[in-house]
């Protein structure tokens, strides 16, 4: 099945907050994800850098962080919520007001945002997107092993039965390939590249993965 791009938040199987972010994709395959300053951001591999003037879209920060939050999104929202964030406005609201402001991306697919984030003080996953039809913002309580999912295409909206309740990762190099090929991440095709946030007990260490 394919579901484009992915985003999780949720607990490791030890209990560690995570966040998470895969690229699935058909029609611009050659990314990565780029570790620097302490944020992922998603990029042309070497070689494609010309992608870009194809598609705007294909290029942004993916995981940023404040605090007791980790957040993964598929776009330029990244930074708007998490600067909402770090001025001091709730999760919930960061994402509703700022999906709300951006919009589904105006490329010829009419490509949904999507965002995921995970508090470690509250152990509260927030999802969220903005498709052409509708904005959706829920929130759920984590539990150890598992991770809510929402993606751009097919599982398009927030909901308790969206969960890989075998997520087997303990820290975010693992959990960048769990996200990739494995529990019930591994029956999603094109995977391309990954990035997670793992709570360390007193911060989140970052990792990438290409598939």
């Amino acid at each position: 099945m394919y579901l484009g791009r992915i985003v999780a938040a949720g607990l490791t199987a030890d209990g560690k907050p995570v966040a998470a972010y895969r690229v699935s994709s058909r029609s611009f395959p050659n990314r990565s994800a780029n570790l620097a300053n302490g944020m992922i951001s998603i990029i042309p591999r070497k070689g494609h850098e010309d992608d870009l003037s194809k598609n705007p879209y294909i290029a942004y920060h993916c995981v940023r962080l404040s605090g007791s939050v980790a957040l993964a999104t598929n776009g330029s929202q990244t930074d708007p919520i998490i600067e909402k964030i770090i001025s001091g406005m709730s999760v919930r609201d960061a994402f509703a007001l700022s999906l709300l402001a951006m919009d589904y991306e105006k490329d010829s697919l009419d490509t949904p945002r999507i965002a995921a984030a995970i508090d470690a003080e509250t152990k509260i996953c927030t999802l969220g997107i903005v498709r052409k039809d509708a904005i959706l913002v829920k929130q759920f309580e984590a539990k150890p092993g598992a991770v809510y999912y929402l993606s751009t295409y097919e599982k398009n909206a927030p909901c308790r039965k969206q969960i890989d309740e075998a997520f087997a990762a303990t820290d975010a190099a693992s959990a960048c390939q769990a996200v990739i090929n494995g529990g019930i991440f591994a029956g999603f095709d094109n995977p391309v590249t990954a990035a997670a946030a793992v709570w360390n007990g007193t911060s989140y260490d970052l990792a990438v993965q290409d598939a």
